[in-house]
């Protein structure tokens, strides 16, 4: 999909703006790499942002009943709002709030008529002169189960029932009116347990009345306050002993419970409840060193922190920032070739990004895991953070990588002392322990060494921090564990970076360097001279690297390659002629382009093999820009006689490479060029081939085909000296044994 104008006018501005950010010599790719690092080390930090560096320490130092190991003093004064204290005042408030009842008129009302149809109906009976039986019977037909018999026999026998029933009026009043309390049994234990409040909606008016909970009449009390409001008056013993028994059937809960207003009322009183303030002084001891922490301290510190923590929010994030820039600066100033001798490709700088972002963002994730009694970063595999590098790139890249990133762990807050002394010495081991390494058994080993130096640094953190005997065999353990299982790891991982990077680790140049493998056998039938040629200039450049403290393994594995491309026309090539010369029928031109082209197409070849970029630099190096002086000087002599000829043009005889841009590419050039010359020599001796390499490699200096490989003269002294002696070897005079005659020989 194409952009419209302003998405490409964005993206351009982008681009500029970050090629100008970038430093110098680092390019766009390794350079967003090297940012999204940042970003993404600072965005896991400030997420995961630890406030105990706001009192100068981690909190979990302090303990409630612990002796205190320093003190702790408020920088300033701080105003501050007693969570606990307020939860007390709010909850004391809310206890004192009274439970709401509404009064229903519509219930009273129910039973003032129920009761009066009741009394009508035992005065129309009264008029009607019935027996008792069926004045009885027509009770219990309209108020079934209401009365016993007794008492309807009593009734009916009192010839004052219309006093007694108007007195029992009176009296259902009184006690409807005083309310009878439907009282819940839960949900009442958090309010005021001595008072509630009755509210009774009246015409245009609301009453509000509160009463004590102990006093209220419930339907079990109910007959009670009948007979205590009978006794308070004066009435007969007759009435004392019916009016309870003709009231109690029409005796309802009028006075209900409401949890919404009562509810209500308790947000109310918690919103409008004032926080209980604290004030800490500037100057004050929160702590004091040497006496034991109480919990008001340990309240006070936590206030101490968390304010501390709000006023430096914008300090420790520009301290992070800072750190953050500090170690990526490190890493980016020496990860090239101040270190290890050359620029980073941009798949090395991904690789390095990478690691370094895992590492610290993953340290800071980590120092979360409840390890209390050994460093944290024993959880943290620094070794093969370390080793990948030290394989990959160089040794001392891992170095700096193991100074640099354990220290930005540490800066940043997740390593405390001892986990940084742990993590250093681990990295640092780790950087190291893989030198020499030719097989992938070294790998375990070298898990070994660190194992062995983990628990070395563990041991002398523990005795450092003074920690418990009972915490040493966990402590141990894992120390072992994270050498061994980084060494584990890297063997698996490490195939897949190989490829990935296209890298010349030695465990893949060892590969590289058998003889068996599909493309040198092919040389081999092909070119047989080439073959041979490559065999001898391997040994020459491997004893000279040697000598020098270059890299033999790299020099011996790009001579087996580095004239891959005669495989296309090997008989062009004077180490695989016989009798016929093919040049002899050709132009001189002609036959340079011919020479010329088998660099072009041994890097074509090595490309496809997916050989790594250092090999197929030597294979396009190894000639540099050098001239092809025979068939130069060939063509100088057949077309310099014609003067109708065009002026012989240098550049039409140079090989399309440039010069050899390293110690080892150098070394293959000079052992390739002295191999073929040096053939030609007739009986060969030392001082001859002494004075002939000499020559060899004093026509490279002059030409500047070795001005950018940082061989100094004294490497080419210790060069010149290697070549000598395996030529020496190669060509000694053997002994000339006498001939015996037939006589002899028949003998």
């Amino acid at each position: 999909m194409k952009k419209n104008p302003e998405q490409q006018k964005l993206s351009g501005t982008i681009h500029k703006l970050v090629g100008k950010l970038l430093p110098s010599g680092i390019g766009k790719g390794p350079g967003l790499a090297w940012a999204g690092a940042f970003l993404l080390c600072l965005a896991v930090i400030l997420l995961s942002q630890d406030s105990s560096r706001a009192i100068g320490g981690t909190i979990n130092e302090f303990e409630v009943g612990r002796v205190a190991e320093r003190d702790v003093i408020a920088e300033h004064t701080i105003i501050y709002v007693d969570e606990t204290a307020t939860n007390l005042r709010i909850y004391a408030q809310e206890r004192l709030v009274s439970a709401v009842f509404h009064y229903s008129h519509r219930v009273t009302e129910d039973v003032r008529s129920r009761w009066n149809t009741f009394f009508a109906l035992v005065m129309s009976l009264s008029y009607e002169e019935l027996s008792r039986e069926s004045f009885t019977l027509s009770i219990q037909s309209e108020f079934p189960g209401y009365f016993p018999d007794d008492v309807l026999h009593i009734l009916y026998q009192n010839q004052e029932q219309q006093s007694i029933l108007a007195d029992c009026t009176v009296v259902l009043d009184a006690v409807l009116e005083r309310g009878i309390f439907s009282v819940p049994h839960t949900g009442l234990e958090r309010l005021n347990p001595d008072v509630l409040e009755l509210i009774r909606h009246l015409p245009g008016r609301i009453e509000q009345e509160r009463l004590p909970l102990r006093g209220v009449v419930t339907r079990a009390t109910a007959a009670e306050a009948v007979a205590a409001h009978i006794v308070s008056g004066n009435h007969s013993y007759l009435f004392v002993w019916l009016a309870p028994r003709l009231l109690e059937p029409f005796l309802r809960e009028n006075v209900f419970y409401s949890p919404e207003t009562t509810e209500q009322r308790v947000a109310e009183v918690r919103a409008a409840t004032e926080p209980v303030m604290r004030t800490i002084e500037q100057g004050q001891r929160i702590i004091t060193r040497g006496f034991i922490i109480t919990a008001e301290q340990m309240t006070e510190l936590q206030v101490l922190r968390m304010t501390m923590q709000q006023d430096n929010d914008l300090r420790s994030i520009f301290a992070d920032v800072l750190f953050l820039l500090l170690l990526f600066g490190l890493v980016y100033y020496f990860c090239g070739s101040r270190i290890i001798g050359r620029s980073l490709r941009d798949s090395e700088a991904y690789l390095v990004c990478g690691l370094s972002a895992l590492y610290i963002a993953g340290s800071v994730l980590l120092r979360n895991v409840p390890i209390e009694s050994f460093p944290v970063s024993v959880v943290v595999p620094t070794a093969l953070v370390m080793m990948l590098p030290s394989i990959l790139i160089h040794p001392r890249l891992a170095l700096v990588l193991a100074m640099t990133l354990p220290l930005g762990a540490f800066l940043t807050g997740s390593f405390d002392t001892g986990a940084y002394i742990f993590a250093l010495v681990s990295g640092v081991v780790a950087a190291y322990s893989l030198q020499g390494a030719e097989k992938r058994m070294d790998l375990v080993k070298a898990g070994l060494i660190i194992a062995a130096a983990n628990i070395l640094a563990m041991v002398a953190v523990l005795l450092w921090q003074r920690v418990s005997v009972t915490v040493y065999p966990q402590a141990l353990f894992w120390a072992a564990f994270n050498g061994i299982a980084s060494g584990m790891l890297v063997l698996g991982v490490l195939p897949l970076l190989e490829n990935a990077l296209n890298s010349s680790t030695s465990f893949r140049l060892i590969e590289l360097s058998d003889l068996n493998a599909p493309i040198l056998r092919r040389l081999f039938t092909a070119a047989p001279g080439t073959y041979s040629h490559s065999i001898v200039v391997a040994n020459l450049a491997e004893t000279a690297c040697l000598d020098i403290n270059a890299n033999p393994l790299l020099a011996r594995v790009g001579a087996y390659y580095h004239d891959l491309g005669k495989i296309e026309n090997p008989d062009y090539f004077v180490e695989n002629q016989t009798d016929y010369n093919r040049h002899d029928d050709i132009a001189p031109r002609l036959s340079a382009t011919v020479i010329r082209s088998h660099v072009k197409l041994g890097v074509e070849k090595a490309r496809q093999l997916k050989l790594p970029r250092e090999v197929i630099d030597i294979i396009d190096e190894h000639h540099g820009n050098s001239v092809i002086t025979w068939f130069y000087d060939k063509a100088l002599k057949l077309e310099g006689k014609n003067p109708r000829n065009a002026p012989v043009n240098t550049e039409d005889f140079c090989y399309p490479g440039i010069p050899p841009r390293s110690r080892e590419s150098a070394v293959v050039m000079l052992a390739d060029v002295t191999e073929a010359a040096v053939r030609t020599l007739e009986k060969p001796t030392a001082v001859k081939i002494e004075k002939f390499i000499q020559e060899l490699i004093a026509k490279k200096v002059e030409h500047g085909q070795l001005s950018q490989s940082e061989l100094t003269f004294r490497d080419l002294e210790v060069i010149k000296n290697a070549f000598v002696r395996v030529l020496v070897a190669y060509y000694h005079s053997r002994i000339e044994y006498p001939k015996a005659d037939d006589e002899a020989a028949k003998q």
